[in-house]
C-alpha cells in the first residue's frame, strides 16, 4: 500500500506524519514539524478560479487549477515563494519517493467552519447536503458549493455541516513541493478536518462511560482547540483559542475559555480531560486537576503503532503529532469501511489531478478531435493496406524476375549451341562444296594422266581457297600445252628441261583455278 503524508497547517506551524499500513497494523515512518512563512496564505482561491475562467487552452500545465492556486506563487504574476517553507518540507521527505505517496491536507479554522443543522434529515446524502446548503444560505447568507461541504451526525436531532471557505494553506504547500521536485502535482485523495479526526481517534482509542462528558485539549504553538464529547460521540466543538505555547502567560485563560464553551455547548460537567499537542507538562496537568478536581486528566496515548522507524525522542513526543496521526487512522478505517468521516476534495484539486485537463471551450472541439482522429486513422489504415498490397505485388514480380533469370540462364547455353551449330553447318557446307570441286578436279586430272601416260604430278599445294599450284614432270612438252589448253582456268607458269634417267623430261609449274567444269573431257 502507498504511504500517506498527513500535513496539518495552522498559522505558521506545520506538522506532518508519514504512515502506511500492512497486515500487522499501522506503521509510522516519519514525523516532523516546520515553521512556515505567512506568504502561503496570501493568495485567495477565488482569485485563482477567476483566472482559470479566462483560460482557453487545453494544455495541462495551463489549465491546472492547483498550479494557478499555489504553484502560481512561483510565477511572475504572483507573490514570490519563500523557498525555506518548501525546502524544509522537502528535506523532511527527502528519503521518500514522492510519486508513490498520497498527501492528505488537514484543515481547521478559519478555513473550516461549522453549521448546526436541525432541519429535515434525508437518507440520501446528496439531498441532505443540498438541504444543509439551503439552510446555510437562509440562516447565515453563506453560499457554498457541494464540493466544499460535508455533513457529520452529532446526535439523532441535529447534523453538523462542515464547509471550507478561502484558501487551503496545506494544499498550497503540497503544490509548491510538487513544483520544487519538477512535478505537475502530487496526489491528494481527500482533505480532512483536524477537530473531527482528533475526536474520532480519541473515541476509538479511549473508552468512556455513556454518561461521561470528556474534553480534548489540543495546545499548539499559536492556537488551541477545545473538543467536547458525550460518551463516545462528539457533542460540541469550541472556538479556536488564539493562545498557545508562544503566547501563553497563565493557564487560567484556558479554564475561563473552557467554562465559557461548556456553557455554550450545554456541558454540565467534565469527567475526563485528554491533553495533546505542544504542552503536556506536569504543571498543566496539575492546573487542570486544581480547576476540575473530579475529572480524570491524562495525556493522549498512541499505542499499537509500529514506531521502529522513528527516533526515541519522536516516540516520546507522538502527542505533538496527534492531529496528523489521527487523520491517518480515520483514513485507513474509511478504506476498510469501518467508519465514514468528513471528506473534502474541491473541484479545482480534482481538475488538477486529472490525466487530461480541458477548459470549457475544449469540449466544443472534442467532436472535431474525435472526427479528425477517426478520419486520419482510416486514411492511415487504408494507406497501410495499399502499401501492403504493393509490397505483395513487388514480391511477386521479384519472384517472377528470379524465375525468368533462371530460365534465361538455361536458354543461353542452348542458344550458344544453336549459333555454334549454324557456324559448323556453314563450315560443313563450304567443306562439302570444296570437297566436290576437289573430287571433280582430281578425277579429271587422273583421267588425263591415265590417257597420256607421259604426264606426272609430284606436288600440289594451295595458293588460295579456290586456286592450287601443281608441280610435276612430262616426257613430252606438247602434253603440258595440251593439259593447259584443256583447263580453261589454268596458267602454265614455267617449263624447264630436266633429263630423267637418260630420257628427255620437262619440269613444269602450273596454277589451276578450282571451278566447275575446270577440266573438259574429250
Amino acid at each position: 500500500m502507498k504511504q500517506i503524508v498527513c500535513l496539518y497547517c495552522e498559522g505558521t506551524d506545520a506538522k506532518l506524519a508519514v504512515l502506511s499500513r500492512d497486515k500487522d497494523g499501522i506503521i509510522i515512518h516519519s514525523v516532523g514539524s516546520l515553521t512556515m512563512s505567512r506568504t502561503l496564505q496570501s493568495t485567495l482561491r477565488q482569485d485563482v478560479m477567476a483566472e482559470l475562467d479566462g483560460q482557453d487552452l487545453i494544455s495541462a500545465d495551463q489549465v491546472s487549477f492547483d498550479n494557478l492556486d499555489t504553484e502560481g506563487v512561483l510565477s511572475s504574476s504572483s507573490l514570490p515563494v519563500d523557498q525555506s517553507d518548501v525546502g524544509q518540507l522537502n528535506s523532511l521527505l527527502s528519503e521518500l519517493k514522492l510519486s508513490n505517496m498520497l498527501f492528505i491536507p488537514i484543515v481547521t479554522e478559519p478555513v473550516i467552519n461549522f453549521h448546526t443543522y436541525e432541519g429535515q434529515s434525508d437518507t440520501n446524502k446528496k439531498k441532505l447536503i443540498e438541504n444543509v446548503i439551503s439552510d446555510l444560505k437562509t440562516s447565515k447568507g453563506i453560499e457554498v458549493t457541494e464540493d466544499l461541504i460535508d455533513v457529520f451526525e452529532l446526535n439523532e436531532k441535529s447534523m453538523l455541516g462542515v464547509f471550507i471557505e478561502g484558501e487551503i494553506p496545506c494544499v498550497g504547500l503540497i503544490n509548491q513541493l510538487a513544483n520544487y521536485n519538477k512535478k505537475r502535482y502530487l496526489k491528494i485523495p481527500t482533505i480532512k478536518t483536524a477537530e473531527l479526526s482528533l475526536a474520532y481517534y480519541v473515541s476509538k482509542s479511549t473508552k468512556f462511560f455513556p454518561e461521561d462528558y470528556s474534553l480534548i485539549v489540543y495546545i499548539g504553538k499559536e492556537y488551541s482547540k477545545l473538543i467536547f464529547m458525550e460518551g463516545q460521540k462528539l457533542t460540541h466543538i469550541g472556538s479556536t483559542l488564539d493562545i498557545g505555547t508562544k503566547n501563553l502567560h497563565t493557564y487560567d485563560v484556558y479554564f475561563s475559555k473552557i467554562l465559557l464553551e461548556m456553557e455554550n455547548g450545554g456541558i454540565p460537567k467534565l469527567d475526563n480531560i485528554i491533553i495533546c499537542g505542544e504542552d503536556r507538562s506536569e504543571n498543566l496537568i496539575l492546573s487542570f486537576y486544581g480547576t476540575f478536581p473530579e475529572a480524570n486528566v491524562s495525556e493522549l496515548k498512541f499505542e499499537n503503532f509500529n514506531t521502529s522507524s522513528i527516533s526515541e525522542e519522536d516516540k516520546t513526543n507522538l502527542a505533538l503529532y496527534a492531529i496528523p496521526i489521527s487523520v491517518a487512522v480515520e483514513y485507513f478505517d474509511e478504506l476498510d469501511k469501518i467508519y465514514v468521516g468528513v471528506n473534502f476534495l474541491p473541484k479545482y484539486i480534482q481538475e488538477n489531478q486529472k490525466f487530461l485537463q480541458f477548459g470549457w471551450h475544449s469540449y466544443a472541439v472534442m467532436p472535431l478531435l474525435f472526427g479528425s482522429a477517426f478520419y486520419f486513422t482510416f486514411q492511415i489504415l487504408s494507406t497501410n493496406r495499399e502499401i501492403k498490397d504493393l509490397d505483395y505485388e513487388i514480391a511477386r514480380l521479384n519472384q517472377r524476375q528470379i524465375e525468368n533469370q533462371a530460365l534465361v540462364a538455361e536458354i543461353t547455353p542452348i542458344d550458344a549451341r544453336i549459333k555454334n551449330f549454324d557456324a559448323t553447318q556453314k563450315i560443313l557446307d563450304q567443306a562439302a562444296e570444296g570437297s566436290s570441286l576437289w573430287n571433280k578436279t582430281i578425277f579429271k586430272m587422273s583421267d588425263f594422266i591415265e590417257r597420256r601416260r607421259n604426264f606426272w604430278v609430284t606436288k600440289i599445294e594451295t595458293i588460295t581457297p579456290d586456286e592450287i599450284k601443281m608441280n610435276g614432270y612430262s616426257l613430252n612438252r606438247s602434253v603440258l600445252t595440251e593439259f593447259a589448253d584443256l583447263n580453261r582456268a589454268s596458267l602454265l607458269k614455267s617449263i624447264n628441261y630436266e633429263p630423267l634417267r637418260e630420257k628427255s623430261a620437262f619440269a613444269y609449274v602450273l596454277n589451276l583455278k578450282l571451278m566447275r567444269d575446270t577440266l573438259i573431257t574429250k
